[in-house]
This record gives structure tokens, sequence and C-alpha cells, in this order.
């Protein structure tokens, strides 16, 4: 489905707003041409401030909120701000929840909790998906210059610097720092380096493209008193093998925090996991029950930020918190707690 005009969009926001209310809608005003909200509805005693965006990027969904909030404090009167997108995705509908304002997409599915009502509807498909595939800076090779960002927040660098810290072609690197500064990730100055000023903007719109499940992952069970001891068991084996390998996900936060116990070793490897491979570490294939994942990734990029931990290498803290989005137990609880310990970034610059 082709995403409606601005005007035609906002006229089915505040249609669907008066079936959600079973009110009718009476519109105060539209369009952002004297610093006003893109449209304002009243539904009885309620009013709505409205900011609509034809995306539910990351990046987008943050810029709303922000102006949703802000136009609501300046028009007083109990104003809700509501943030309007195509389809709002998971890391959209967590940046409304924190900045505190309730959102709709024109897919279907919407939060909006006021006085006296709570409306919540999820689970309704993307109606306006691209055909073909979208251009992305989160691609697997091109996801490099963003964890180099993160890996270095605040730090002002030209594209030939990225490019030899990424190991990678500087006419790549800078088609992806232009993606990267068209959707006001980055920051640049006159003299042309670039830094990115807002970290958790940057790893919001990352983790909204990531897909941990894109690596391949080759499980299976290893006989072992601990988790812990598990763990040392692996990395010693792979040592002695000499295979690269850096601990993701449930291991790596603990390496990293302390957090929570963990059931599950996953693992990056430098090579494919072979048979032979597998019968020196000891690993039966296994599915069902599985306690060790070895993973392939889908880009070496992974292993850059890596160090080693109590003994054991381990990827960055950046990397850790996008693997656990797809990983069992309580991965949720220690991404946040990951990225409150170690990914508390400002934004002063270097």
């Amino acid at each position: 489905m082709k995403i409606p005009s601005e005007k035609n969009a906002l006229r089915e926001i505040e249609r669907r707003l008066g079936e959600l209310f079973e009110l009718p809608p009476a519109r105060r005003w539209q369009a952002d041409l004297h610093g006003q909200a893109d449209a304002v509805v009243e539904l009885g005693p309620h009013v709505v401030v409205v900011e609509w965006k034809r995306s539910g990027t990351a990046a987008e969904v943050s810029i709303a909120a922000e102006l949703a909030r802000n136009h609501a404090v300046a028009l007083g009167e109990g104003a809700i701000p509501l943030v309007a997108v195509p389809f709002m995705g998971h890391v959209g509908r967590d940046l409304c929840r924190k900045a505190g304002v309730v959102w709709l997409d024109l897919s279907g599915n919407a939060l909006i909790s006021v006085p006296g009502v709570r409306v919540w509807i999820e689970g309704r498909r993307n109606q306006f998906k691209r055909v073909g595939r979208p251009s992305s800076a989160f691609a697997p090779k091109s996801a490099r210059i963003a964890r180099w960002l993160l890996v270095n927040p605040g730090r002002w660098s030209t594209q030939r610097e990225i490019a030899q810290a990424t190991e990678m072609d500087e006419g790549f690197t800078s088609r992806i720092v232009a993606k990267l500064e068209d959707d006001e990730l980055i920051s640049r100055a006159p003299e042309g380096s670039i830094a990115v000023l807002n970290p958790d903007l940057l790893l919001d719109s990352w983790k909204e493209d990531y897909r941990f499940s894109k690596h391949q992952i080759v499980r299976g069970h290893v006989s072992a008193r601990s988790s812990d001891s598990l763990l040392r068991l692996m990395a010693e084996r792979l040592s002695s093998a000499e295979v690269r390998y850096a601990a993701t996900g449930l291991a790596a936060a603990w390496l990293l925090t302390h957090f929570a116990a963990f059931r599950t070793v996953s693992l990056y490897l430098g090579e494919l996991p072979s048979h032979s491979l597998m019968e020196r570490l000891g690993v039966r294939p296994e599915s069902r029950g599985a306690n060790v994942w070895l993973i392939s990734p889908n880009d070496d990029g992974v292993f850059h930020g890596s160090a080693e931990r109590e003994g054991v290498s381990c990827v960055h803290p950046v990397q850790a918190y996008l693997d656990l989005t797809d990983h069992p137990e309580r991965a949720d609880e220690a991404a946040e707690h990951l990225r409150d310990a170690l990914m508390n970034w400002h934004s002063n610059v270097q």
C-alpha cells in the first residue's frame, strides 16, 4: 500500500481517533506553518496533539515524540501528545513509551492512554512495506560504521579514518556515512569530520534493523557442572584449537556486568564449526536442550571492539546488547541492565 500524503494521513488519523474514542472528532488546526503541531484534534474533553511522520524509524519517531510533547506542553489544557506513522515497530513503540507519548499507526495498531480510556491494539501487519530491499546503513557489512561510531561515541573522525578502522573501501564508507547523515543519525563538522552526538538514537535505529537469526547458528549440548564452567571450557578448547572466538548474548552479559545467571553459552567463531571442530570441542549437535550456540557471523565486524574479560574473549557491549534481543531466558532484563551500566552515553564530544 502506498503511504498517503500528509493531508490524507491526517484525515485518516482524525477518523481513527474518532472511532477509537467513539466520539465525533473536531480538528482545531493542522500544518506546521507557525511552529504548531501537524494537527490538534478535540475528542469530547480530550485534546490530542498529533505529529505525523511518513516513516516509523527510530530517528523519525524520536523527533516526532519530542515535537508532540513540546507542542502539548505549549498548548496546555491537558493536551495529549500523539505520534502517528504508517507502521510503528517495536523500537518506535519503546521510544514513545520512554518519551511519555501515545501513538497509533495507519496499519491498525495503537497504544493510547488518557484519563478514563485505554486503547491497546497490537499484532496488525505492516500495510506499507516497500517493494524490494530498502537501502539500510545497518546491513551486515555496512553496520561496521555504526558499530565503530558507538564504540567511539562523541569522537570526531574523517571518513578515511573510519574506512581504515573498519577495513572498508572509502567509497563504500562514504555512501554509508551519507545514509546515516540523511537519517539525521550523525553530525558533520564544517571541515568534513563526523561524529555521533546521540548514540542512543543510533543504537535504537540499528536495533530496529538487526536480526540475530541472520547469522548461521549451530546449536549443541556439552555436559558441564555449570554454565560458567561451560563458558570457560569452550574458551579454553577454542584457544587450544587456535580458533578466533568471542562470547556474546547472555554469556557476554555475565562477563560484562555479572547480571543474571545464564544457561546458554553463545560464541561467535572465526570459521564455520566443522564436524572435526565440533568433536574437538565436545559439542553434540542438538536443538532441543542445547546449551551451546556456535555462531558463524554474517560479517566479521561482530569482532570489532571485542576484548578479554576474566580470561574469556567477549564482544563489545554494543554487540552483546543487539544479540540479546533474540536470546531466551532473562535476555530482555540483561539487555536493559547492560545498556544502563555500560552505555550511559553523554552528548559532549571530544
